[in-house]
């Protein structure tokens, strides 16, 4: 892989994101967007990664990235999604939901619409409306949905006033993240290890299905939905740990993978590389798990700019009664035999990695250390 470029912007990044391609487009990644959280003013910005730059004093490379426009953003980014190439929508620390508009000619981004009180606390020992913090939000033209601290789930429309679902008590604890399964089925993690599937065709406000760790409650943070096996999911938490979940079958996940020494944000699978998976931690790391590789003895190899170290990890697994050909490399039933190869991305610890995305052959992700890095040849 060549080169990561860091580029220092001033402000702690807590969400990073793609903006995504026109559909059969030809071209790479070429803009994203970042929130930042925990500073005085926090801001939703847009990003050109440019020409790439030179060696800088501390022997790195130092990225171009151009900053397009930004706007002010009330509250900690918690969650930044694009609703379409000209739209994002952004999760608040104080419960509202904004979609941002982004005016490429005269290079500015405006509050397109917004829900000032998605989440809110009710109930005793709350005042009568005290906002909780909007977790996470998943999009899929023409919805949003959003998930927060209150334990509530909302069902947003672009151009709709109004929330149209609300599931109030969703959740006795702290919804952390949401994504697709399918378009009426959401799936939600929580602060004691749960999976929760929704299905908004159904009008009650109960799970159709849960899945968790038996005995432990460890908070699960970070959820991402395999783009071709809609039944796999990835998950982590606060243990580090990288759960794959087989969500056809049982309640346990099907393999639990040693990853971070602390907290695991995100967890990624590549949109059209899905063999290959990323996730980042509050350790200050950033790795790239790549299931594809085919070797007869296989435990998980571990990387550093490309050399075997120790190895890190065991895996546990369901035996699952599926036809082979339709397992997916995540969901393989003998761990002995397959090898999984991570690498780690960033060239040094640094403070929490709390973002990343990746689109293509290019990654960027965001840190604590007020750096955003960018790769265009992940596979190179």
């Amino acid at each position: 892989m060549e080169e990561i470029y860091a580029k220092f912007v001033s402000q702690k990044i807590s969400k990073t994101r793609w903006r995504p391609l026109p559909p059969g487009s030809l071209q790479t990644a070429e803009t994203f967007a970042t929130g930042s959280w925990d500073n005085e003013e926090n801001y939703v910005s847009l990003w050109s990664i440019g020409d790439f730059g030179n060696l800088d004093s501390d022997g790195g490379f130092e990225g171009d990235h151009q900053l397009l426009c930004g706007i002010k953003h009330h509250g900690d980014v918690m969650d930044l999604q694009f609703f379409d190439q000209e739209r994002i929508v952004a999760a608040s620390s104080t419960g509202c939901v904004t979609i941002f508009l982004h005016h490429p000619n005269n290079r500015t981004l405006s509050v397109s619409q917004q829900w000032t009180a998605a989440h809110y606390h009710t109930g005793p020992g709350s005042p009568s409306c005290s906002n909780a913090p909007c977790t996470g939000v998943v999009c899929n033209s023409p919805e949003i949905v959003t998930v927060g601290e209150d334990g509530r789930i909302n069902l947003f429309r672009a151009d709709h006033k109004e929330a149209v679902r609300t599931i109030d008590n969703a959740d006795s604890s702290t919804l952390h993240a949401v994504t697709f399964l399918r378009t009426p089925e959401i799936l939600t993690v929580n602060s004691i290890g749960q999976l929760k599937i929704w299905d908004f065709r159904q009008q009650g406000n109960e799970p159709t299905q849960i899945l968790s760790l038996t005995g432990d409650r460890v908070p699960l943070h970070c959820v991402d939905r395999h783009p071709n096996q809609q039944h796999v999911v990835a998950t982590g938490g606060q243990d580090g740990m990288l759960s794959i979940w087989d969500v056809r079958q049982g309640t346990m996940p099907v393999s639990l993978l040693k990853a971070h020494e602390a907290e695991m944000w995100e967890v990624h699978f590549h949109p059209s590389n899905p063999d290959h998976l990323f996730t980042c931690s509050e350790d200050g790391s950033l790795w790239h798990w790549d299931a594809s590789t085919d070797g007869p003895e296989k435990s998980l190899l571990f990387h550093q700019g490309g050399r075997n170290s120790t190895f890190l990890s065991h895996s546990i697994s369901n035996q699952a009664n599926v036809h082979q050909s339709l397992i997916s490399s995540w969901l393989s039933t003998d761990p002995a035999k397959d090898r999984i190869e991570i690498t780690s991305l960033l060239p040094n610890r640094t403070l929490s990695v709390n973002s990343l995305d990746v689109l293509g052959p290019c990654l960027v992700c965001g840190t604590d250390a007020e750096a955003i890095y960018v790769t265009r040849q992940l596979f190179s």
